[in-house]
């Protein structure tokens, strides 16, 4: 979509391959198979949330495999707290709230870093409250428009 570079790529590259072995390693799991599966449902399900520049920057930051996972995905108008995502998480893949949250923070954990702060909280910022803890950041209030 750009030929130039953005300022907020990510500082290291990571092959596909090392993002499997950083979520395996986040979220303990006992195969690469697990955590590959974990991480498609994961950025699937981000790819129906995230729009508009932050989705090209995130995807510029991603690992090929990981990259093509999350632009697949069209985006829905149905945009999701931090908890509906995890349920929906959880409803596409059969398993457990519980597991579809620990996937989530296992998988967005190493997506944050990839990204790194300046598009995080790009991307904080375009989608609905609850995100930040499934990234393993702070939920900071947002301030409320004032009254007219």
């Amino acid at each position: 979509m750009y030929d130039q570079p953005r300022p907020n790529r990510a500082t290291s590259a990571m092959t596909f391959d090392q993002m499997l072995e950083r979520v395996r390693y986040e979220g303990a799991y006992p195969t690469r198979e697990r955590a590959a599966e974990a991480v498609h449902h994961v950025l699937a399900a981000l790819g129906h949330q995230l729009t508009g520049d932050e989705r090209v920057d995130l995807a510029q930051c991603l690992p090929v495999e990981a990259a093509l996972t999350l632009t697949a995905q069209i985006p829905t108008t149905e945009h999701l707290t931090g908890w509906g995502f995890v349920k929906d998480v959880a409803a596409r893949t059969g398993a457990t709230p519980a597991v579809a949250r620990w996937d989530t923070g296992a998988v967005l954990a190493v997506v944050a870093r990839l990204a790194g702060p300046d598009l995080l909280a790009r991307i904080l910022r375009r989608l609905p409250g609850g995100y930040a803890l499934l990234f393993g950041q702070a939920e900071l209030s947002r301030p409320e428009p004032a009254a007219a």
